[in-house]
């Protein structure tokens, strides 16, 4: 047997490979020719080798990631048939949305003590009701998700005040020390369209605002909601750099957390027109949710933007969780992104982005007070604006839509609500940071000129 088989390569160097690299560029610039500078500010290299690597210590979870179906509490009867539906089917996790409070008994009808997970997304807020709601639920796990720094920043306004949301907020988590009450909204920064750094300073921002003033033992009783767009390993990178920086911050603390993360896809990206390809990127961002170490994620329909909520586009939404953890080996997959050159490299790079911004916002008096002054609308909207000069120009694509879009396709007849930006006329104490989809634009046009 010749010993080629059995014998090893002799090592070669980082410096090497750019030495080889530099002579076959025949005199271009390696910097101008193969570097890329993203709009985080993030370098790309052409190459990742074992001689520039750094592993960055982040916590991984120990169990696999939880399907969660999420469902709109409109009437708690059909809200609980949907729940129990979407349980028998594969979902082990549960998202109610609510505007107002409702009867906790007739929605947790057969669904108590059968290991599912229950989130909530309130539109209100009430110690009343929490209470009600805790009693019920005491032996199941919950995450209350309660984020009034979240609701000022979407809605320009409190539920009350600065004052009584805080001192509401402070005796929910008094009386419930062990629960998950507080919530951070990172997915609304994401889908207003702030970058990846940005969305994990930001919710890190916000997670000091609580720590600041309910203490260093709400620190694992949190959940962090994040969006995850179509740029792939950048998205894996965000959810692993929030967790390291998470810690890095509570060290100030003197303690430390594996953070709850809640992920689903983004709704920047999403399009009415060629509206299947939106199935590729559910399909895609929740890869990329799941090898970034997200414990619990809700795909979303890949007709949501367009359509009421319906069985067809929750079970697509569904199925390809279950194929993703069932047939597609990804069941264990944060560990898959472990030790990744490249991975490595982009998310201590966004770590170390992040953590300028937070302390930016820090010196400007923390998260709030730059909410308040409008900076933080500012460098979202700077960033929005600039993705979409990127989209307009066909840099940044979307199949289907500003690249290689079907004339023939016709929407106008099958729109069930608005698939378009909403503005509130409400008086508000701040500008709200509001959602946009990229498409926006460019399908009102094709819409107003179908035959």
């Amino acid at each position: 047997m010749s010993s080629i088989i059995t014998q090893e390569f002799p090592p070669v160097s980082s410096a090497a490979w750019k030495q080889k690299i530099q002579f076959d560029l025949k005199g271009a610039d390696y910097n101008e020719t193969l570097l890329t500078k993203t709009n985080e500010g993030i370098t790309i290299k052409p190459f990742y080798h074992a001689d520039d690597f750094e592993k960055l210590n982040i916590p991984l979870s120990k169990e696999d990631f939880k399907i969660c179906q999420k469902i709109v509490v409109s009437e708690e009867g059909d809200a609980n048939l949907k729940a129990v539906d979407a349980t028998n089917k594969g979902a082990n996790s549960l998202k109610f949305i609510a505007k107002k409070p409702f009867d906790v008994a007739l929605l947790f009808k057969n669904l108590l003590h059968k290991n599912i997970e229950f989130h909530f997304h309130f539109e209100f807020l009430s110690e009343a009701f929490i209470d009600e709601l805790a009693a019920l639920l005491k032996n199941e796990t919950v995450f209350y998700n309660i984020d009034i720094v979240g609701k000022l920043a979407r809605t320009g306004n409190w539920h009350k005040s600065l004052n009584d949301d805080f001192k509401t907020l402070e005796t929910i988590i008094r009386k419930n020390p062990t629960a998950f009450i507080l919530g951070v909204h990172a997915d609304i920064y994401q889908n207003a369209g702030a970058n990846t750094v940005q969305q994990v300073a930001y919710a890190l921002a916000v997670a000091n605002e609580y720590l600041t003033r309910f203490g260093a033992e709400i620190a694992q009783k949190i959940q962090f909601n994040f969006a995850v767009g179509n740029n792939y390993f950048f998205e894996i990178s965000k959810i692993r750099a929030f967790k390291y920086v998470y810690n890095l911050m509570l060290s100030q603390y003197e303690t430390e957390a594996n953070a709850q993360i809640y992920a689903e896809p983004s709704l920047r990206n999403k399009t009415i027109y060629d509206y299947n390809v939106n199935m590729l990127r559910t399909a895609t961002e929740s890869m990329s949710a799941i090898l970034g170490g997200a414990n619990t994620i809700s795909n979303c329909a890949y007709d949501a933007v367009f359509h009421d909520s319906n069985d067809f586009g929750d079970r697509i939404a569904r199925n390809q969780l279950l194929i993703l953890k069932e047939e597609s080996y990804f069941k264990h997959g944060q560990q898959i992104a472990t030790n990744s050159y490249y991975i490595e490299s982009i998310t201590k790079q966004m770590a170390e982005k992040a953590l300028d911004i937070f302390k930016e916002i820090e010196k400007g008096g923390g998260f709030l007070s730059q909410l308040k002054e409008g900076t933080i609308q500012r460098k979202i909207k700077e960033n929005a604006k600039k993705e979409q000069a990127q989209f307009d120009a066909g840099e940044l694509i979307l199949l289907g839509t500003n690249k290689y879009p079907n004339e023939q396709d016709k929407m106008k007849h099958n729109l069930q609500g608005n698939p378009f930006v909403a503005r509130n006329p409400q008086k508000t104490l701040i500008i709200p940071i509001i959602p946009s989809r990229l498409s926006e634009k460019l399908e009102q046009k094709r819409l107003k000129d179908e035959a």
